[in-house]
């Protein structure tokens, strides 16, 4: 029986169009996955069956039904009566859609109270169900806490608890693991699937990463600029992929088996960190005494070789991003030695750190946030020359920055745009640009393409191992995608709990994990086709 069909729906903002006329149903129990990279209208065409498009958006369709009730004609309080009640969603960001000032119980209970008549005990009660529904541990201590007291994958439970307070018949799951680790997004997933089989609603997920697809899904349709382009079974859509833009998606996926066949060679060290600390104290009482320490790295050794690839892979929380910073300095460490062409950055300070700085330079994981939005992406590629390189001339300083943004593949006219007006993949690929201004030997590239499509993350490792090969950099590669590391690492060090558990050839830590741990995350890739 059909839950939610749509027949030639369009959405158009002024001349842009961006839904163009599709059209798809979806069946009681079933998942149906909506797949398409970034700007191909799969969120504009959730938010169409939500009636949560901005006024300026004009919305077409010859139908849209809800267990045979026609959704198009319904007034706004008519759709109160719809949204969070029959159809709910599950939005990508959910430190973004959950309000920072209230307890997660708190706003639970708004989606109750809307939809159902319940007694101060009652509410209480169910509230604690449906945490205990999306298994949030500890759910009944939890209902006080506030969204920053709880983790990542903490806080999509709660999305989906809101989700499933009004009892759906349709939910939709908007990127919901997008930027989870491996483990929390196998929690996630099996959590949704558990769900719906108790519950026989209909699962309508909306994501790029298709081998996340091909594990839950039943069918898919395939968005490209708009309009659906294939549509079918998933298995056999994505083993036998009809459409080029299919197949152009499919091959654009990072292979776990990619790693197998790659030659290992030796090279001088470049980076040695032995015993490497970042120590946080904890404080209590009235006169705030150190009464124990977050050991957020703990003991940290490895080395890096020269034109080599590091990943460095762990769950979120693990002291991947932190011992990344505090390399650079960035933050403080608490002992330990590092080491980078011989040279011990652990003991430099001003002057004679900041003349090093030019050797190490990161890549952040969130292109936007980390450049200035009032800035030129010129100004912002030249700033670590003009800081580091005083000695060169106005003139110099653009012949630079021309030949960076052409190494990286944009235009020369790049330079004379603002952050804002490039896509995602753009960028990082400035941000790449930035970080190679100042020739460094180590790069550091903190999860540069987890939140990218797969088209478009392909294209940046590629663009990674192209300047590798040309200039001979070592990267420093923090990432929780395991088919990343596979196809662009050479070593692999597995941390936990700041601490590595395990370290060695890419191929041997992929295929034949030693440490229970590295065993778990394999485990939870999801299984491509």
């Amino acid at each position: 029986m059909s839950v939610f069909a749509v027949e030639n729906l369009s959405v158009r903002f002024n001349d842009s169009v961006v839904v163009d006329k599709i059209s798809f149903e979806i069946q009681a129990g079933e998942t149906f996955a909506l797949v398409g990279e970034s700007g191909s209208g799969k969120s504009m065409t959730a938010l169409a069956a939500l009636n949560l498009l901005p006024h300026n958006a004009i919305v077409e369709s010859d139908s849209m039904t809800l267990q045979n009730e026609n959704l198009v004609p319904l007034s706004e309080k008519e759709w109160c009566r719809i949204r969070g009640r029959r159809i709910a969603i599950i939005f990508q960001d959910p430190i973004a859609s959950l309000n920072p000032v209230l307890t997660i119980g708190q706003q639970i209970s708004e989606m109750l109270n809307l939809h159902f008549k319940f007694s101060k005990i009652q509410l209480q009660n169910r509230i604690v169900e449906l945490l205990q529904q999306v298994e949030l541990p500890n759910a009944a201590q939890r209902v006080k806490d506030y969204p920053h007291q709880l983790s990542g994958g903490q806080r999509q439970r709660v999305m989906i608890a809101i989700a499933l307070a009004g009892k759906p018949d349709l939910l939709i799951a908007d990127e919901p693991t997008t930027a989870l680790d491996v483990t929390i997004q196998a929690q996630i997933l099996e959590l949704l699937k558990n769900i719906q089989k108790q519950t026989g609603m209909a699962l309508w997920l909306i994501s790029h990463d298709l081998a996340l697809v091909a594990s839950i899904a039943q069918r898919v349709a395939v968005l490209q600029r708009g309009k659906i382009v294939e549509t079918g079974n998933a298995k056999n859509l994505f083993q036998n992929p009809q459409h080029h833009y299919t197949q152009k998606l499919v091959a654009a996926l990072p292979s776990m088996q990619s790693c197998e066949n790659r030659k290992t060679s030796e090279s001088p060290l470049l980076l040695y960190v032995k015993n490497f600390h970042c120590h946080y104290p904890i404080r209590k009482g009235f006169f705030k005494r150190v009464v124990d320490y977050v050991r957020a790295v703990d003991g940290v050794s490895f080395s890096l070789q020269r034109g080599k690839t590091l990943a460095l892979v762990g769950e979120s929380g693990c002291g991947k991003t932190t011992l990344g910073k505090a390399l650079l300095h960035l933050i403080p460490s608490s002992g330990g030695e590092v080491l980078l062409d011989g040279i011990a950055l652990h003991s430099l300070t001003g002057e004679a750190l900041r003349r090093q700085r030019a050797s190490i330079q990161i890549v952040f994981q969130d292109p936007f946030s980390s450049m200035n939005p009032r800035m030129l992406v010129g100004e912002i590629i030249a700033e670590g020359l003009r800081a580091l390189r005083p000695e060169m001339s106005v003139a110099e300083y653009e012949i630079r920055v021309k030949d960076l943004l052409k190494r990286v593949e944009l235009p020369e006219t790049a330079m004379y745009r603002y952050p804002h007006e490039f896509s995602g993949g753009q960028r990082q690929r400035i941000c790449i640009a930035r970080a190679l201004a100042v020739e460094p030997k180590v790069i550091i590239c903190d999860e540069p393409t987890s939140a990218l499509d797969v088209s478009v993350q392909a294209q940046i490792i590629e663009l990674l191992k192209t300047l590798q090969h040309e200039q001979g950099m070592s990267y420093l590669f923090i990432t929780h995608d395991l088919g990343v590391v596979a196809e662009i690492a050479d070593d692999v060090a597995v941390m936990f709990k700041g601490k590595i558990v395990e370290l060695g050839n890419v191929r041997q830590v992929l295929t034949a994990p030693k440490h229970p741990y590295t065993q778990k995350l394999l485990n939870a890739v999801p299984k491509a086709f």
